[in-house]
């Protein structure tokens, strides 16, 4: 009931138009989207860098249903790629496939990511592919595989909820991907997915330790003490650097703890979200799991 709730809110313009029209939603909206524009985007991104901490720009926006839309998107996140070194050299760009019309034409799809990684090569930019809901999750991951010869350093999340994930790492053979590994945040059957979060959490400690043991310059989404903590243990555990291997956070969550690890000599990028399209995805955020709720509200008492 709470998911298919906030789902509807997140659906509902009216409400849409309320909360983007009220100014009590400002500070919230400030806290997790960088801005409306590369302009702001760029702005939040300096400021990270300033503390030491990397960034990977989103551009807000999921399912589109006309290929113009799709086009559009690639144009949008083209641009970024090609102003990166001027404003923000390291930075990464994270796209979603749904945005680049894998759910209207696949093929279309990957010819437009190949755009935007044809232009990250030139412009001395990273692509990272993101992982959605399982009902485009194999076609994502089909069209990562195609493109992975020429473009090895893309990296693509992979959801340690998933049940096939295992045996999707293990089908990577010739070419070792670079992955974020995150939890999942997908409202997902039971036959998919590990609904229970000790499940959850166990698998993303057991797939941590395989990914440094495995994968090339792994990435850790995660807000979570104890998977953090399980990261650092293996990676010494295994002889590895502070900076062979790096943490993932999304912009405006735990910023104190973000600190804390560069201070302690690692790696933090933050996915940073800008653009208009910030209501639906807050709302859908929540709606994916609850839990991510609770989360939000925590980040705004506690920091």
């Amino acid at each position: 009931m709470p998911n298919r709730l906030l789902l509807h809110v997140a659906e509902n313009k009216k409400l849409e138009a309320i909360a983007t029209r009220n100014r009590l939603t400002r500070p919230i909206v400030d806290r997790y989207v960088a801005g409306r524009g590369l302009v702001e985007a760029w702005s939040a991104t300096k400021a990270l860098n300033r503390a030491g901490i990397d960034v990977s720009l989103d551009l807000l926006g999921e399912s589109v249903h006309q290929l113009a839309q799709s086009k559009a998107a690639t144009q949008e996140y083209q641009g970024a790629i090609e102003n990166i070194q001027g404003h923000a050299p390291g930075s990464t760009v994270s796209v979603k496939l749904s945005q680049l019309g894998i759910m209207i034409d696949p093929q279309e799809c990957a010819n437009n990511l190949k755009t935007l990684l044809n232009a990250a090569a030139t412009h001395g930019a990273t692509v990272e592919v993101d992982m959605e809901h399982s009902s485009v999750g194999r076609e994502t991951l089909a069209i990562y595989k195609s493109i992975l010869p020429d473009h090895p350093n893309t990296r693509v999340a992979i959801q340690a909820n998933m049940r096939q994930t295992p045996e999707d790492l293990l089908s990577f053979t010739d070419i070792k991907p670079r992955i974020r590994l995150v939890k999942g945040a997908f409202d997902e059957s039971s036959s998919a997915a590990l609904c229970a979060a000790d499940e959850v959490t166990e698998q993303y400690k057991y797939l941590s330790r395989w990914a440094l043991q495995h994968l090339p310059d792994p990435a850790f989404g995660t807000h979570d003490d104890t998977c953090i903590d399980v990261v650092k243990e293996t990676a010494a555990e295994l002889g590895l650097g502070k900076r062979d291997f790096e943490f993932q956070m999304l912009y405006g969550v735990r910023r104190k703890l973000q600190d804390e690890l560069v201070r302690d000599g690692y790696r933090v990028r933050v996915y940073l979200p800008y653009g208009t399209q910030w209501y639906p995805y807050l709302m859908r955020r929540m709606a994916e799991k609850p839990a991510n709720l609770l989360l939000f509200l925590r980040s705004l008492i506690g920091g």
